[in-house]
């Protein structure tokens, strides 16, 4: 168990913990290794895990699975800013979201829809591949994304619709 840096624990919140840690490891795990270099996802899945711990009073035990990939997403933004060496007065203010070298893209064979993938925002990517590849959709998808049950189901639809545009419009001849 991670060093107790929050509320004293209790043997009640040692075994909930492990059930948590038993039932969700496996999709943490897959969830960075479809994001990023393999041998990281296992450590990163435990950062996940450590916050948990550390954050188990204000996790919603009704809805712990989407708090995870939450604060994957978080876990994995860090760890992305970690690597790149940029000083802060080349980082520009708004802008282009890197797409090249992003291992989300990298593993989907087909290019076209790659192209379609790149051409829709990030966070329509991110929705889409929440929904696609870890299965989220309604509430869960809205616990990850911060927002209520309606506004995920209307981000998921909108994000669909463009990238049904997206790949319309690479298909045209």
């Amino acid at each position: 168990m991670p060093e107790s840096a929050g509320p004293a624990e209790t043997a009640a919140d040692v075994d909930w913990f492990t059930v948590i840690v038993r039932e969700h490891s496996t999709a943490l795990v897959r969830y960075f290794a479809r994001r990023g270099p393999r041998q990281d996802a296992e450590d990163l899945a435990a950062e996940v895990f450590a916050t948990a711990w550390r954050r188990r009073d204000d996790l919603p035990r009704e809805a712990v699975l989407p708090w995870l990939y939450r604060t994957a997403g978080f876990t994995l933004a860090n760890s992305r800013r970690k690597h790149i060496d940029l000083p802060v007065d080349a980082v520009p203010e708004s802008g282009a979201v890197r797409i090249d070298g992003d291992p989300e893209l990298n593993l989907l064979f087909d290019a076209e829809l790659r192209g379609a993938l790149e051409s829709v925002g990030e966070r329509d990517r991110q929705i889409l591949l929440l929904h696609a590849w870890e299965g989220l959709d309604g509430a869960e998808l809205a616990g990850v994304l911060g927002i209520s049950r309606s506004g995920a189901d209307a981000a998921l639809s909108r994000a669909r619709k463009r990238l049904r545009e997206a790949w319309g419009e690479r298909m045209s001849f």
